[in-house]
């Protein structure tokens, strides 16, 4: 008799009561300790169904194979090959399951793919669709007035007569309603601004001769190093920053944390700018478009619009005073001027053209080269909008009527930044050669600061909230105070480059210009401010 477990002869055999099977003791203890069931029918079994064999202790005889010295080395022969046989065995089955590993990571790695794809074009349909559905009692009435003009004149238009220049589109330009807008916010503005007073919470002169660098915060990746324009919210005091990595980084200065990283770009994010009213945010892009995006409760922000209407790189976004509309400026030689409020459509489809108006400057000769737009900002009464060009011309436009009404010469290379006065008659342009400052009254050039050396190009010009001081970035930081046209205008402090790269690339003031945010060709952004005023910055 056997054991049914081990096949072996046992040594203390015991039946089982239901099934009848023999086996070893030792063996069938712990096989229903462990499961609880006979291990060849598979029913339930317990100690109690177990029945003791007596039997009698008799020597086993030796095998005839353990009988001598050639019959133990076969045996151990047999179990050799066996071994070998089953370790093969385990070899194959593991290369078979590493294959399948292998097959489903890959096939696991593809799936997200296509959903993450999947998502996007869903995100991107669902956007259109509720864009269409604002514009579409806007086209309906455009569509009626074309019709009435059509059966008037007897016939209806041609086809065409709605396209433009091949590859872009005609659009139906400002309506008068938005021009009313934008003059009643002008005189409002433009009165306010007579009885306007520098506030008694700026910081004094002597506070700006002692900043320092307060903190530097790396928000932006190693693999590709750079902030390349930066934007401040005021209210809230967050800071935001549009780097070389594609991405544009919202930053609490009060808490030092980093509140969302803005992800969507393909190339640098060469413009960011906040629209206050309705928690929005813009960003250009090296990419051709312009991306809206909204904040929501949690403070994370997601894209809104996908602006693709240039066909070049964006260079500059600025925002209208009324906070419902923007212009966007790029090297294609146009600026859009976008409404804000309704939506803009994603695509080229002409029905809803009516809510773009793209300006393209054909003032200059048929000979000379096309002048890409490298900056644009508004005035702060909102009627005038300034752009430099990359030839190293700054036109000054009538919004209005979408004229260029003046042209200021004399820059060398592009016009890389320009900044209105908030007085509203002072223009700092920035180039490759020199700040130049323009008296916007008599449309002249009154000074020029020549502050670097000629194989060192300004970067970045910008006015304080109060037209108080002026701040120029190029191989370090300059603040200037404001002055008249006919007083000199003193330099009161220059920061250093501390990032090591030997060009800062923009530069703005914080609330009552309590501090400077500065960014350069490393990833941090820095803090410059008067010592003790960190807070929690650091």
């Amino acid at each position: 008799m056997h054991c049914s477990i081990s096949g072996e002869v046992p040594e203390e055999p015991v039946l089982s009561k239901k099934s009848g099977l023999l086996y070893e003791k030792r063996l069938i203890e712990r096989h229903i300790s462990d499961y609880g069931k006979c291990p060849i029918t598979g029913e339930p079994l317990t100690m109690d169904d177990i029945v003791l064999v007596k039997t009698g202790k008799i020597v086993k005889p030796r095998t005839v194979q353990t009988a001598s010295i050639p019959g133990m080395l076969g045996i151990f022969q047999n179990e050799w090959d066996a071994l070998m046989l089953s370790n093969f065995a385990l070899e194959q089955q593991l290369h078979t399951a590493r294959q399948e590993l292998s097959h489903a990571l890959y096939q696991h790695d593809a799936a997200c793919r296509v959903i993450t794809r999947l998502k996007k074009e869903r995100d991107e349909a669902r956007s259109l669709l509720a864009q269409a559905e604002r514009q579409m009692p806007m086209l309906a009435t455009a569509a009626a007035t074309t019709n009435v003009s059509a059966i008037s004149n007897g016939k209806r238009g041609a086809e065409d007569e709605n396209l433009g220049p091949p590859g872009k589109r005609m659009r139906s330009g400002i309506s008068a309603t938005i021009i009313t807008e934008l003059t009643d916010c002008n005189a409002a503005l433009s009165q306010q601004r007579k009885k306007r007073q520098i506030p008694p919470t700026l910081a004094p002169v002597d506070a700006l001769e002692r900043y320092t660098q307060l903190s530097s915060h790396p928000l932006h990746k190693t693999s590709k190093p750079g902030i390349v324009s930066v934007d401040i919210h005021y209210s809230k005091d967050i800071i935001a920053t549009g780097g070389v990595d594609s991405t544009a980084v919202l930053f609490d200065r009060g808490s030092g944390q980093i509140l969302s990283t803005l992800s969507g770009h393909s190339k640098k994010v060469t413009s960011v700018k906040f629209v206050t009213d309705g928690d929005l945010f813009l960003t250009g892009s090296a990419d051709k478009t312009v991306r809206v995006w909204q904040g929501s409760e949690d403070g994370n922000y997601d894209c809104r619009h996908i602006l693709k209407d240039h066909t070049a790189e964006v260079h500059a976004v600025t925002v209208h005073a009324t906070k419902k509309y923007f212009v966007t400026a790029s090297l294609d030689n146009t600026w859009c001027f976008y409404d804000l409020s309704s939506g803009i459509c994603l695509s080229q489809d002409d029905w809803y053209d009516d809510l773009v108006l793209q300006v393209s400057d054909t003032s200059k000769s048929d000979t000379s080269k096309p002048e890409g737009y490298t900056s644009a900002a508004f005035h702060p009464d909102g009627l005038i909008l300034g752009t430099g060009t990359s030839e190293a011309v700054v036109k000054i436009w009538d919004v209005k009527s979408q004229a260029n009404v003046a042209r200021f010469d004399g820059h060398v290379g592009a016009v890389t930044a320009i900044s209105f006065s908030e007085n509203g008659y002072f223009l700092a342009t920035a180039a490759h050669d020199s700040v130049k400052l323009w008296d916007l009254r008599k449309l002249k050039n009154f000074r020029t600061l020549n502050l670097y050396d000629s194989d060192i190009p300004t970067n970045s010009v910008e006015f304080d909230h109060s037209g108080c001081y002026l701040g120029v970035a190029g191989s370090d930081i300059r603040v200037f105070q404001v002055a008249s046209v006919k007083a000199e205008w003193n330099c009161v402090k220059t920061l250093p480059d501390l990032s090591g790269t030997g060009t800062l690339t923009c530069a703005k003031f914080g609330p009552d210009a309590k501090y400077i945010a500065v960014g350069s060709m490393d990833r941090n952004l820095r803090i410059f401010g008067l010592p003790g005023d960190e807070g929690q910055a650091e």
